[in-house]
């Protein structure tokens, strides 16, 4: 890559970085990544409703919380047409090159924010130098600036290579609430991929290392159960109400009682507990946000029964009601080993990386295992990369940054390996 273009995708991902938004509210980066894409030039480009299944998208914001990031975004100078076409949350974007007879290939790469206040210590680089999130409370704290730009320059790298067939690339939105996987799925632009790619910036490898073949994927689901009981004066006449906190001390910690299975790991969290309004006052509504994950979807399915039956066993034992809702979910993915070698022999070429490996376990959860299956269910193969890049702080944290030198080699390394499936 020369010098020039290097720049100019630094410049752009300091640019994303310094303006993050979250789930469903990248009004502002779908603007600039359709600006970008316009300048390189695609044969299609598809935005709004038709990127997404609206019925399939999870985790969306009410309509004034939309609004809100919506007028942001345009006073931060997002484009109207662009404003217009994703009003409602319908985020993202599709782009299509299609450069004669060949294989079908796709690239996937996610956009959103976290709800996370960024560093302003001089030591981090963003502060220093004059890219720190301008969104007070939310930053790209996972690497999604970096993977938008990695992908525009991937498109850019593809359309000047000699590459033979149909190249898409997908923006994804929702990523970080596992909101947006689903939706792109069901929307079917990538049901004729013979090949796939998704990738992630970091994950603990340094700068120059190359994960191939990403795997270890914990199916997941995300819920929300609302405990009602019935509230009374708590020392006057307890006895006339019914707990709804209790029901909800008692779910928790059965919860975590759960048995594991003997087949792979599973996990369950009630990562937010809240309840009550005053001391005086027996609760009338709790709730508990949660997950549980499993190395496999079957086993996934096996912690979500038993959780769901955890809860309302609560309920019933203090005589309360309860409501669960899953806010989201994603299942479990294997990435295909011949497209991840075809991804580890393209790297041994790229300069820069100075080490690759075949495979590694990711330990969490993704929502490009949606993708991941759909292409596999209609034929086709998927990868999930690991782009290694040095950063200060770990994923999900204040001082998240990455090392910009991995840009360009995750440019390199997939644009390589893109034009090596057309051969």
């Amino acid at each position: 890559m020369n010098d020039t273009r290097q720049e100019r995708l630094r410049l752009l991902r300091r640019e994303l970085h310094s303006y993050p938004e979250p789930a469903w509210r990248e009004f502002y980066t779908t603007s600039r990544i359709v600006d970008e894409l316009e300048r390189i030039g695609v044969d299609q480009l598809h935005i709004g409703q038709d990127v997404l299944d609206g019925d399939a998208r999870m985790a969306v914001p009410d309509d004034d919380e939309l609004e809100e990031w919506r007028a942001k975004a345009r006073d931060a100078g997002a484009r109207e047409n662009v404003l217009d076409a994703t009003a409602g949350g319908f985020t993202g974007a599709v782009a299509v090159l299609e450069q004669g007879e060949g294989p079908t290939v796709a690239l996937r790469v996610d956009i959103d924010a976290l709800p996370i206040t960024e560093s302003d210590s001089v030591a981090h680089a963003p502060t220093a130098d004059g890219f720190r999130s301008a969104n007070d409370g939310y930053m790209h704290a996972c690497g999604h600036d970096a993977h938008a730009t990695i992908g525009l320059g991937v498109l850019e790298a593809v359309k000047e290579s000699d590459f033979k067939g149909t190249f898409k690339i997908v923006f994804q939105p929702a990523e970080e609430v596992i909101g947006g996987g689903k939706a792109v799925a069901e929307s079917g632009h990538l049901d004729d991929a013979d090949h796939l790619l998704a990738i992630h910036i970091g994950l603990d490898h340094p700068t120059g290392e190359i994960v191939a073949g990403v795997d270890g994927f914990l199916a997941v689901r995300q819920f929300r159960a609302t405990f009602t009981g019935e509230s009374a004066h708590a020392g006057g006449h307890p006895a006339q109400g019914r707990d709804a906190v209790q029901a909800l001390a008692t779910a928790v910690q059965n919860l975590h009682a759960i048995r594991r299975h003997g087949e792979g790991a599973t996990r369950v969290n009630a990562g937010v507990v809240e309840g009550g309004t005053a001391t005086n006052i027996v609760p009338e509504e709790a709730t508990i946000e949660g997950e549980v994950r499993g190395e496999t979807t079957p086993l996934k399915e096996y912690m979500s029964e038993r959780a769901d039956t955890v809860i309302s066993s609560a309920a019933e034992m203090y005589d309360c009601e309860v409501a669960i809702e899953t806010t989201a979910e994603a299942p479990s993915a294997v990435s295909d080993d011949t497209l991840a070698d075809v991804v580890y022999d393209a790297a041994e070429s790229v300069s820069g990386v100075t080490s690759r490996l075949r495979t590694d376990d990711l330990g969490g959860s993704e929502d490009a295992t949606y993708l991941m299956d759909r292409v596999q269910d209609h034929g086709g193969t998927a990868t999930f990369v690991g782009i290694g890049t040095d950063h200060p702080g770990g994923h999900h944290t204040p001082t998240f940054d990455v090392d910009e030198d991995s840009l360009a080699i995750g440019v390199d390394v997939v644009s390589e390996a893109i034009e090596r499936l057309s051969e």
